[in-house]
């Protein structure tokens, strides 16, 4: 077991098409491990060990049968639960959503089936998608694997802990304002957040539907390219996919694992770093530049002074776009129902009922914040110049990127923080997602590959940005960066990770 589940998927790809493991075996692994150590991670809310064993014999069955199979066939995934799955349970982290059992599947889900990955289950997350540390979860919090007395991150924090703990080699991740890349940064994973459209958007269950963006959560660059490869893509089932053909990921992976930058441009956002930043996180980052130089890469100081307000912007921007999404939430259709211990029993009583015992205080918070700046006589004072802001940090990247080729920066300004650290702060909760939420208002890719571990010998991220349709040089710039610096470390960061007790 302990074998199996420490190859990364291009490894386990590898080993299942040349025959010296069945999907099966790999599978089982997999869930084995899931219950060895899910106890203490909590990184899984559902677990559907039956469907993916069912999964894997299929596979094997059609790679006896000489059948084409997709590179990743058999390789297991975990998705997190903020996409539908038909037949398993999708809650988002929401105790309104409790037992909701999907009848149809997103389209990225649909097409990891067809792949013939085995899904292991939902991973958990903030309730839908609001937070930065798994903590406002309806079902308790998933720890670090790193410490099990800190955050993996947020939202996305049980897919990224199910990666980093060894229970999945792939994992899906949906990213509104960093929730694939801040986690990754503290897990010490790999997470990508494509172009805004180009992996289709059916099937999730929406925050804020102009910056919600399905992406890899992986151990290694090559594995989150096959991933993008494979759910990337046009769907005319989702109106904002974009008809572009997804760039080859894969190719620009392998391009910069040899290690070759020369002629790239790299922008160092001046705007994000500095005060705030711990000393261990920007050390780190000046480390990883020094080896983008040593790869023949040119270093730019660029500005992007509106990105000052982007995290104000953002904070309009979700709340209202999720006021709006979330009144669909009302006990009368689906989920959860609470009806009235006393009085009159009318739509607008069970509605308040249900929403106030349904929803958990961050998403209360957040419906209130959005329903005030879409009130009228606010709209424009708050909603509209949040818009406004967001042009301008548009305009702010395309003028970068047409003096340079990438722009860089630290993940996240920490390392992961304690538990119950900052939940009676919202405000400190949000600043987490300050170096994050710039390429979601612009729609713009982004990757956050390992960089070390900071002073306090937790695991720190370094960001990658590229235009909208170029999500290829992130491959290019993760891959040469990971291929340097694992030649320093001797080897993948997640092998200087503490071992996980395991469950008897």
């Amino acid at each position: 077991m302990t074998d199996l589940v420490r190859l990364s998927a291009a490894q386990l790809a590898q080993a299942l098409t040349g025959g010296q493991v069945s999907s099966v075996e790999a599978t089982q692994a997999h869930l084995d491990r899931i219950a060895a150590v899910d106890p203490a991670v909590h990184a899984f809310l559902h677990v559907s060990a039956d469907a993916a064993l069912d999964t894997a014999r299929a596979v094997d069955r059609a790679r006896g049968a000489g059948d084409d199979l997709h590179p990743l066939a058999g390789v297991p995934i975990a998705v997190k639960d903020v996409v539908v799955t038909r037949g398993q349970p999708t809650t988002a982290g929401s105790r309104i959503l409790e037992g909701w059992v999907p009848p149809y599947d997103a389209t990225i889900v649909t097409k990891i089936k067809a792949a013939g990955l085995p899904v292991l289950g939902k991973t958990n997350m903030d309730e839908f998608a609001m937070g930065s540390s798994t903590e406002h979860s309806g079902y308790g919090n998933t720890h670090n694997p790193w410490d099990l007395d800190r955050i993996p991150g947020g939202s996305g924090g049980g897919s990224a802990a199910a990666v980093a703990a060894f229970e999945a080699p792939l994992a899906i991740g949906t990213d509104t304002g960093g929730s694939i890349r801040q986690p990754a940064s503290v897990t010490g994973t790999v997470g990508v957040k494509p172009t805004y459209g180009s992996v289709s958007r059916y099937g999730l269950i929406a925050l804020a539907s102009s910056l919600d963006q399905a992406g890899p959560v992986t151990r290694t660059v090559l594995d989150a390219a096959w991933l993008h490869q494979l759910i990337g893509g046009h769907d005319p089932l989702d109106s904002t996919s974009l008809t572009d053909p997804v760039p080859d990921c894969v190719a620009a992976a392998g391009a910069g694992a040899a290690g070759d930058l020369t002629g790239l441009r790299v922008g160092v956002i001046t705007e994000l770093g500095g005060e705030g930043y711990q000393p261990g996180v920007l050390a780190r980052f000046r480390e990883t530049l020094d080896l983008l130089t040593g790869a023949g890469a040119e270093l730019v100081e660029v500005s992007c002074p509106h990105l000052d307000y982007a995290l104000g912007a953002y904070y309009l921007i979700l709340p209202a776009e999720a006021s709006s999404n979330l009144a669909k939430f009302d006990g009368m259709r689906f989920g959860l129902r609470v009806t009235p211990e006393s009085g009159s029993v009318t739509t607008e009583r069970v509605m308040a009922a249900t929403r106030g015992q349904g929803f958990g205080d961050e998403v209360k918070r957040r419906i209130i914040l959005g329903t005030y700046a879409l009130s009228a006589g606010y709209y424009d004072a708050y909603y509209g110049s949040a818009q406004k802001v967001r042009t301008l940090i548009q305009r702010d990247f395309a003028a970068a990127f047409e003096r340079v080729d990438v722009l860089v920066s630290p993940t996240v300004p920490t390392t992961a923080f304690r538990l119950g650290e900052k939940l009676d702060d919202p405000l400190a909760m949000y600043l987490n997602d300050v170096a994050t939420i710039p390429a979601n208002l612009a729609g713009i890719p982004g990757i956050s590959v390992p960089a070390g571990l900071s002073d306090d010998g937790l695991p720190v991220g370094f960001q990658v940005l590229a235009p909208v349709r170029a999500d290829d040089r992130l491959y290019r710039v993760g891959a040469a960066v990971e291929a340097a610096l694992e030649s320093r470390w001797g080897g993948p960061l997640l092998a200087q990770a503490p071992e996980l007790e395991v469950a008897r």
